[in-house]
């Protein structure tokens, strides 16, 4: 194999060696008496951090939880929020959150006039950014993505207010009438082989849009804005009495009701994308630098076996099969590892975010980007359709979170925390995130930060949102 291939997994190994439970580097500005936290350092608006708080929330040893405070600002549905830097993995938690409530305006007609007033309509809006390779990526997605969907809805004004199926498409004179606030019926679809196009799937596609916009703007300014790295994106909008959960990488979200756990995403890696991967590989196979090979292997083969017959599969199969191993099969797997530790071109293990433009095989010329993803996969839950309890939520967490704890767990912790508080108390989903985070971090002790169960706690950066769905006062 290549050289910097050879390096390329060095470094990979190397990275998943450190982590939790590892002796945290010292780190600038850390503690309550460092020096002024880097510029860089950035936390949620939301959180409304002083300076001195900012200091504790980058300190790596004390890993210090931290939600928003009483008498602040509330976030919207009473909302519980709680976040936790690593244990050292990186500088500053690479991980950002943004909660925001966004007023769609109609746009304004191509004739000048302006939108009528109060035409639109508001969403609520939640969303983790997992960075890495730095916190550039999450800091502008944090800041810019909602603003996207805002843009991208703003095409639908007058269809998601219209009960009506919507136009399948636009020309002038039916422009015209949709300026004037009403929607023509000559816009109805005329022929039984024209697809139904429904209000839910236009939303779909504005937020799936809204992503591709957000990763370009941020291709566009990576060098003026120094933005480093990518990020995972999940974001969940709350839009006409349905939630869109948008999710792009190994961040996840599930619903809570009545003790059922509802999954409202699926995690993008190496694995769970492989046949997406193999495909494009397949087609383009100048994307692989004549030194990975697209086609899947039990374990790396040695140059003694050319000639053996060795399993395989390809981007068509699901199962496995023989073949006789060839000088290309000696090649370096497109995907290699297994489960966490799989990697594509052993560099990266998420397969769908934002950013990364400027991401290669170490030591290299093969850009990674081509094979990774920024389209979210979109689920949608009526709220509508059910009628829910204060116990009710929607969680969001990074994969700091899922790490350690599964669904089960967190559902769990859920429903433990909610029953010692009343229905109506707004702290109660903060109290649900504080303790997520906090038993997902676990206590420090001599060998490191540790579960209940003494198996190693998360190293990693770690944020959770906790969503109510129902319950007094929380709609507002």
């Amino acid at each position: 194999m290549l050289p910097r291939v050879r390096a390329a997994v060095a470094q990979l190994v190397a990275g998943l060696g450190a982590g939790a439970g590892a002796e945290p580097p010292a780190e600038p500005g850390g503690g309550d008496g460092g020096s002024p936290v880097s510029p860089s350092f950035c936390r949620p608006a939301f959180l409304q951090l002083s300076p001195e708080e900012l200091r504790r929330a980058d300190d790596h040893t004390g890993r210090a939880v931290q939600s928003p405070r009483d008498g602040r600002r509330r976030l919207p549905w009473s909302t519980g929020y709680a976040e936790v830097i690593n244990a050292g993995k990186s500088q500053h938690n690479e991980d950002q959150a943004c909660c925001e409530v966004v007023f769609v305006e109609r746009r304004p007609s191509p004739r000048g006039r302006l939108p009528s007033r109060g035409k639109g309509f508001y969403f609520h809006y939640w969303a983790l950014f997992d960075g890495h390779a730095g916190s550039g990526a999450a800091v502008m997605a944090s800041k810019r993505l909602h603003l996207h969907i805002c843009e991208q809805l703003r095409e639908l004004v007058d269809i998601l207010q219209d009960p009506s199926p919507p136009p399948i498409c636009l020309p002038p004179e039916t422009r015209a009438g949709l300026d004037d606030g009403e929607v023509p019926n000559n816009t109805m679809p005329r022929f039984h082989l024209e697809k139904a196009v429904s209000h839910e799937s236009l939303v779909i596609g504005a937020i799936e849009n809204a992503f591709k916009h957000m990763d370009e703007q941020i291709e566009r300014e990576r060098a003026s804005q120094r933005l480093s790295g990518g990020c995972c994106a999940l974001a969940a909008v709350y839009l006409m009495g349905k939630f869109y959960v948008a999710n792009a990488g190994d961040s996840r979200a599930i619903i809570i009701r009545n003790g059922e756990i509802i999954p409202m995403s699926r995690e993008f890696t190496p694995e769970t994308e492989r046949q997406r991967l193999q495909f494009l590989a397949f087609l383009r196979p100048e994307l692989l630098g004549k030194e990975f090979t697209h086609l899947e292997f039990p374990r790396r083969i040695q140059p003694k076996e050319l000639g053996k017959k060795m399993l395989y599969r390809d981007q068509n199969m699901n199962g496995w099969a023989y073949k006789k191993i060839e000088e290309d099969d000696l090649k370096f797997p497109l995907i290699y590892g297994e489960g966490k530790k799989a990697r594509v071109m052993a560099t990266i293990g998420v397969t769908r975010g934002l950013g990364d433009h400027d991401l290669k095989v170490f030591s290299s010329n093969i850009h990674i980007k081509p094979f990774l993803s920024c389209f979210p996969e979109v689920r949608v839950y009526d709220l509508t359709q059910y009628e829910h309890c204060p116990d009710d939520v929607l969680v969001l967490g990074t994969d700091g979170l899922w790490d350690v704890t599964n669904d089960k767990e967190v559902a769990g912790v859920v429903m433990e925390v909610l029953t010692g508080y009343e229905p109506n108390d707004p702290c109660r989903y903060t109290m649900v995130a504080q303790e997520l985070v906090v038993r997902s971090r676990g206590m420090l002790k001599e060998r490191g930060w540790r579960l209940a169960n003494d198996k190693l706690g998360s190293g990693d950066d770690i944020s959770v949102f906790v969503i109510p769905l129902g319950g007094p006062g929380n709609y507002t």
